[in-house]
């Protein structure tokens, strides 16, 4: 698992359906900080945050831990 290859996807598809980290934030009940972590590659969702976070993004759970569409 690549967490910075996993954090440019997340904002990569992010930022394809033009929403802000604070967007993204406020619909997973975390912080823009928080999203930050992650697109940074600082960090990973907290697993109970991986299927929410998926369905917002339109992937699945494999695609967010290898980091690209399959």
């Amino acid at each position: 698992m690549e967490q910075e290859k996993i954090g440019r996807f997340i904002q990569d598809l992010r930022k394809e359906k033009n929403m802000t980290q604070k967007d993204l934030a406020d619909q997973l009940g975390v912080t823009d900080r928080a999203v930050s972590k992650w697109e940074n590659g600082r960090g990973m969702p907290d697993v109970s945050l991986m299927k929410p976070l998926c369905d917002i993004l339109g992937i699945s759970v494999s695609e967010l831990l290898s980091g690209e569409r399959i």
